[in-house]
């Protein structure tokens, strides 16, 4: 039987399966079994067992009972790493892949003085689009980032619907207890999707970004015509958009409110 020459083969192969392992763990499932390990990442049982409980010794993951997470002593490592790390060069790269995957233009939005402000975009390539711009300022009230970041600043959101809502289409809420009730089902979906409410034709979906003290800092959006974004097609991206969001809140250092 042949050997293999390359001293660096199984410690590279043991770091990937550490990887495989780690990657395992999402904001939707935090806590894993053995079991649930071994099937999300189709490493032996076996070997999973014994990489667990070298994880575990070292830090890299917790242990209570038969439930697995992420180890505590990951997120020091994470702080330092993230002190310094610039959220748009985070951001750009994650816009770029969605536009590339969807075709169509990719935004990140944050509050600024009552407003949503696009800090960041990657327009489509379609000669039809929606004007979109590093600096366009867009009411709070309206679309599918402002929903999302609403949902998730509730002091701003009350701040807002004490106010007169204006509208910027027919279809923009103008009443404040329906915008409350659709505050709170975007709090619960984990996104938000509109059609039309900021500028007739668009469509918009959106979803959360947070910091280490699981506050808002952003919201992740996919924006273009509704000829090209229906309802049918925004649900469809719904995954795609909640996994980036989640991320670059990872990349970040970041987690979701409790």
């Amino acid at each position: 039987m042949a050997h293999d020459s390359n001293p660096t083969r199984s410690p590279l192969l043991v770091l990937g399966k550490i990887s495989e392992i780690l990657d395992a763990f999402t904001f939707d499932r935090p806590s894993l079994t053995l079991s649930g390990i071994h099937i999300a990442t189709g490493i032996p049982t076996s070997t999973v067992q014994r990489l667990v409980t070298n994880m575990v010794s070292q830090g890299f993951l917790d242990r209570n009972g038969d439930q697995i997470r992420i180890g505590t002593r990951m997120a020091y490592w994470a702080a330092t790493a993230t002190r310094d790390l610039n959220v748009l060069a985070v951001v750009n790269p994650i816009l770029k892949e969605i536009r590339d995957v969807t075709g169509e233009t990719a935004c990140f939005f944050r509050v600024e003085q009552n407003y949503r402000v696009c800090v960041a975009v990657a327009e489509t390539h379609y000669a039809l689009r929606r004007e979109m711009h590093v600096g366009k300022i867009i009411p709070l009230t309206v679309g599918s980032a402002g929903r999302v970041l609403l949902a998730h600043s509730p002091e701003l959101a009350a701040n807002i619907l004490s106010r007169k809502l204006e509208p910027m289409t027919e279809v923009s809420i103008t009443d404040a207890d329906t915008l409350r009730a659709v505050l709170t089902e975007t709090l619960s979906d984990g996104y938000a999707i509109t059609t039309g409410e900021r500028e007739v034709g668009a469509s918009g979906l959106s979803a959360p970004v947070f910091d280490s003290a699981a506050d808002i800092i952003g919201a992740l959006t996919i924006s273009g015509p509704t000829f090209r974004m229906p309802q049918a097609q925004c649900e469809s991206w719904v995954d795609l958009i909640v996994s980036q969001a989640q991320k670059t809140t990872r990349t970040l250092g970041g987690r979701y409110p409790a």
